[in-house]
């Protein structure tokens, strides 16, 4: 956890199968915490074809069987067929829009929003960019993509900086937010 939180977390992300693998392991991490998800992640990055949207597009049934008895992942129904479907919609908005990046971004107007928490307890669970962005992802057909599940996201990925004003981190990211 302090690896992550230390090198990844916050860090402004851009990169289409990045922001992909963020929006499966953040689903999949409703109602658990992300340190399991952390431990998981190497099996999930093998389960899913390294997060490649358009090989997880394609899994079917079969695939399904597989996924379910595969020790390296959270095993849950609803999470392995969100996952599928999301990929599906992914590919669906890159279409549309050339990036996922794209899309994804205009959620915080580009470019990340600087917080200034002084303690965890300031940090909300959602903001109304979050909800904003989970409307529209639930529009687009998207599932596990709540407003807290997006919020999560937005943390994981730069949108914002919620690193604490006495963190290190949060002055090295000051620098990428608006």
């Amino acid at each position: 956890m302090v690896a992550y939180h230390d090198e990844e977390w916050g860090v402004p992300v851009h990169d289409d199968r990045a922001l992909f693998e963020f929006l499966i392991l953040e689903g999949a991490q409703a109602g658990l915490s992300w340190s399991t998800i952390l431990s998981k992640r190497a099996g999930y990055r093998r389960a899913f074809a390294r997060f490649d949207p358009a090989a997880v597009a394609r899994l079917g049934a079969a695939d399904m069987t597989r996924l379910l008895a595969d020790q390296g992942i959270v095993r849950n129904r609803a999470k392995i067929a969100a996952a599928v479907e999301n990929a599906r919609q992914f590919l669906k908005v890159r279409e549309e829009l050339g990036a996922f990046d794209t899309y994804i971004w205009q959620f915080v107007g580009g470019g990340p929003i600087r917080n200034r928490f002084r303690a965890m307890t300031d940090v909300p669970a959602e903001t109304p960019e979050s909800r904003a962005m989970s409307r529209d992802l639930r529009a687009r057909g998207f599932r596990f993509v709540g407003p807290t599940i997006c919020y999560a996201f937005m943390q994981a990925t730069g949108m914002v900086n919620d690193h604490l004003v006495g963190c290190f981190r949060h002055r090295e990211l000051t620098r990428h937010a608006r």
